[in-house]
């Protein structure tokens, strides 16, 4: 598949801050505590200088100077935030019981669906507890496997960790990145399959890319960013422009890599290519934001007798971004792809590269009435394998490529389509499913036996958590305007919808990702050992149903999102689900966002509040690293009308005291990492300064209002194990003792 840019990023600080700031354990503040405050918060220097013009509306940013990572005061900030918040933390009474039995529970066999490359087999596998997932070997599926690639290897604290590999057509060479700390940057390396003998090639400076093989296995296509001034390690906010696509030559320095496609008018476009399946074609998409729409571009490369010496001649088959293009797979010069073209939740057409539009084109599998198409990939004997979502939940059918006829439905249960494998060139496919209550079930199927009869290839349990014991519901709730949001609540069978139980609501909402079930632990544990509801709502913003739910929460419609959310905790209450005071709200990156807004909009809905990565500043987001390709979802503050949008939630400008007899903000843990170069740190920081110089010393406010900066971290991707456990460890921690929730044996 083509590189995705991410959905969930320099600029200088605005003023140089000359002034003397303190950092103090008492709290210092102008204006008269409250009797009441039970925190004492760190003084942070606010420079009411700084304010910013937007079309005429003059916005402070009095701390703005929290946008320079690498500052002394920055620096003394996350310090002070974080001496505040782990002794906190260190005192929360289930802790360490939530911590051991993390664990003991996480503590199980974990593999991805085997996948073939040249004769060999290779499939991921972690006994466990391994901070990363190790790559395995087999020569057939009968042998015993053995380690390949060991990521475990690349540093002694495990976080340098594996971000995308490729396999040269014939299996011979692997290319495979690797990232430091969480960063999105990436260095390429290679091996020799054979006895995974290291090669000397490096590339640099690769961030967002494609990995494509020539068929011929003589390099592949990669892409990078120019060089820019100052760091490049992750910790840095300078926003990332002119991405160009190279070809490397296997046994040759990256600086004689072929520049094969640049966009110097067009500084914020990035692209992946992809390869055909007959190797006679490359095919280049264009993106320019996180619509799920992109330019589609290609070579034939038969008509290049000299082979990839530049720039190449790229013929545009499609030169606009109304709508997205997705190779599925190609028989000569017609091709298949995946499209919403006149097709909000996807259909399969065919190209014929060789005719002329509209006449080439014609349609091979329509959209579905409601369901929407996850995925399509060939196999052996031309038959299109394609995933659909019908209510959240995962369906997997197989056409026949000639002529998009239906041949038959694979029973899977309520759950997800973790991983499939499986080319044209393969006899077999693999695909792993999850659900709630079940970590995975890996699947096989021989794709050359009468009659197709999938079965189960490996089966994972995990010891000491029985998911009998439990069930999990799908409910639609309304929202304000009317709207049905489909809702999945896990719990303990038999218990009393009385109100009592402390609940835990996931969201995300947006940029098209829809949130399908998947197993946490962490999330299980809350249940079982925290007497729990887990409840997931798949708001607006998302791709449940295609692109009008996801545009029904963007853009102009993002409040969409937070009411949908808001909804989704009233009616858990409604129910008897629990209560407000005992209700926990979370999301990370967008979802982030989705928190803080809520709690700025609602802060007597919800007892708990955790935004992880959070975008809060909503109004220069698109300054920083790769924010400006969020503005197809958000909109952009250097328009006027997209500008009202924004203010009127940015979390960060809409924090003010709660009105209202007693009410107080929820408790709030704000994580984030200082290698977090997707979403920048600055965003978290400049939003706990302001929360607790508005919220923090108000006469209600007796919740904890922390935030934790973790080392060596960034936006998620490649977290090893021992920080997911503490990270999570912390999380319930923090939600227990802030609800008064005590642990159950």
């Amino acid at each position: 598949m083509f590189c995705r840019i991410p959905g969930l990023i320099s600029k200088p600080l605005l003023q140089s801050v000359k002034q003397i700031w303190v950092f103090s354990s008492p709290r210092r503040h102008s204006r008269k505590l409250s009797s009441k405050m039970s925190f004492q918060y760190p003084e942070a220097y606010r420079d009411d200088s700084v304010v910013e013009d937007y079309h005429g509306s003059k916005v402070p940013d009095p701390y703005s100077w929290l946008e320079d990572p690498d500052s002394e005061k920055t620096q003394a900030f996350v310090a002070a935030q974080n001496q505040l918040t782990v002794p906190y933390l260190e005192r929360c009474a289930v802790r360490d019981l939530f911590k051991e039995r993390m664990t003991e529970l996480y503590d199980y066999p974990k593999y991805s669906c085997p996948f073939k490359r040249g004769s060999r087999y290779f499939h991921f596998y972690n006994t466990g507890l391994q901070n990363q997932s190790v790559m395995h070997v087999q020569e057939s599926l009968d042998a015993e496997p053995t380690v390949f690639l060991d990521p475990n290897t690349f540093s002694e604290d495990g976080t340098v960790a594996l971000r995308g590999y490729a396999f040269s057509e014939d299996g011979e060479f692997l290319a495979y990145g690797t990232s430091a700390s969480g960063s999105d940057w990436v260095e390429i390396r290679f091996l020799r399959v054979d006895g995974a003998a290291p090669l000397e090639d490096r590339l640099e400076r690769v961030k967002f890319s494609c990995m494509s093989w020539t068929h011929d296995g003589k390099g592949l296509f990669y892409n990078s960013y120019p060089e820019q001034e100052g760091k490049s390690d992750g910790t840095e906010t300078s926003t990332n422009l002119h991405q160009k696509l190279y070809f490397h030559v296997l046994g040759t320095p990256q600086a004689e890599d072929v520049l094969c496609a640049e966009f110097p008018d067009h500084p914020k476009w990035m692209s992946g290519v992809e390869v055909s399946d007959d190797g006679r074609y490359v095919l280049l998409s264009i993106r320019e934001g996180c619509d799920p729409v992109n330019r589609l571009w290609y070579c034939d490369l038969q008509t290049s007798p000299r082979g990839i010496t530049g720039l190449l001649p790229w013929a545009k088959l499609i030169d606009n971004f109304d709508a997205e293009y997705d190779y599925v797979t190609n028989e000569g010069t017609l091709f298949t792809f995946k499209t919403n073209r006149e097709a909000p939740r996807y259909r399969l057409i065919n190209i014929d590269f060789a005719a002329p539009a509209p006449s080439g084109w014609s349609e091979l599998v329509p959209q579905h009435e409601k369901d929407v198409i996850v995925f399509a990939t060939c196999t052996h004997s031309s038959f299109l394998f394609v995933c659909f979502l019908h209510d959240v939940k995962n369906v997997l059918k197989m056409y026949r490529l000639s002529s998009g006829a239906e041949l038959r439905a694979f029973p899977l249960d309520v759950g997800s389509v973790v991983g499939f494998t499986g080319r044209k060139r393969d006899s077999e496919i693999f695909y792993s499913f999850t659900s709630f209550l079940s970590p995975a079930i890996i699947y096989h199927c021989d794709l050359t036996k009468e009659p197709l009869a999938p079965r189960v290839f490996r089966q994972v349990t995990v010891k000491g958590f029985d998911p009998s014991d439990y069930q999990t519901t799908q409910i639609f709730y309304p929202s304000k305007d009317g709207t049905q949001v489909p809702m999945f609540v896990v719990h303990k069978k038999g218990i009393e919808l009385d109100g009592s139980h402390p609940a835990f609501l996931y969201g995300y909402g947006g940029f098209n990702i829809s949130i399908t079930p998947s197993y946490s632990v962490s999330r299980l544990i809350f249940v079982r050992h925290l007497g729990g509801v887990l409840a997931v709502a798949n708001i607006r913003g998302g791709g449940e149903y295609g692109e009008t739910w996801h545009k029904g929460g963007m853009l102009a419609h993002k409040q969409n999102c937070f009411t949908d959310f808001q909804c989704a905790a009233e009616f858990l209450i409604k129910e008897g689900y629990t209560s407000p005071a005992k209700l926990t709200i979370n999301g990370g990156s967008n979802g982030g966002l989705l928190v803080a807004a809520c709690v700025n909009q609602r802060p007597e809905l919800f007892g708990c509040a955790v935004a992880q990565v959070g975008v809060m500043d909503m109004l220069k987001f698109h300054k920083f690293t790769i924010g400006h390709a969020w503005t197809t979802d958000f909109g952009c503050s250097e328009d006027p009308e997209q500008f009202q949008w924004l203010i009127k939630y940015s979390p960060l400008h809409n924090i003010r005291l709660p009105e209202g007899d007693g009410v107080q903000y929820p408790s709030v843990l704000l994580l984030t990492g200082d290698h977090d170069d997707r979403v920048v740190p600055l965003h978290s920081l400049k939003y706990i300064a302001t929360l607790q110089h508005v919220v923090g010393g108000g006469p209600n406010q007796t919740n904890p209002l922390f935030i934790l900066v973790d080392t060596k971290s960034g936006h998620g991707a490649g977290k090893p194990t021992g920080k997911v456990i503490q990270e999570v460890a912390d999380t319930y921690a923090f939600i227990a003792r802030c609800l008064g929730i005590s642990w159950v044996g």
